[in-house]
């Protein structure tokens, strides 16, 4: 009998539980990322510099995710809701910076405004080769 319970109140709870498991990136705008330019650096065997711009839509929230790298942004227009696991969240304006350590995860990543588009780029110090982005399950 009080297996029957136990179960029926999992399966009752079941949808709450999903949904607070949903990534809040799924059906938000998704920013339109383009590789400025990368240079591995020869004094530094192994290594690679990125330079990418980060055009946030209205609205736009990231998935959370890790780089395994060195990320430096810096904010160009608008203004974001950046994140990382274990640290307060922090809202950025035009001219602001905010940085990623290579054992960051990217928790929060976000447009502030519903209406406004924003704009940052990103220097990146990465192992060559090894991709920018890194999901996080």
């Amino acid at each position: 009998m009080r297996i029957a319970k136990l179960l029926a109140l999992l399966l009752a709870f079941a949808p709450a539980l999903a949904l607070a498991q949903k990534d809040p990136a799924d059906g938000a705008p998704q920013p339109d990322v383009k590789d400025l330019m990368t240079k591995a650096l020869k004094d530094n065997p192994g290594k690679e510099i990125t330079l990418i711009s980060v055009d946030y839509p209205p609205g736009a929230i990231e998935h959370v995710h890790r780089h395994d790298a060195h990320a430096m942004l810096y904010v160009i227009e608008g203004n974001i809701v950046m994140g990382v696991k274990g640290k307060p969240e922090q809202t950025l304006k035009a001219g602001d910076t905010f940085y990623e350590g290579p054992d960051d995860i990217h928790t929060v990543g976000r447009n502030a405004s519903k209406t406004e588009p924003a704009r940052f780029v990103v220097f990146i110090l990465k192992d060559k080769g090894k991709p920018l982005v890194m999901p996080v399950h």
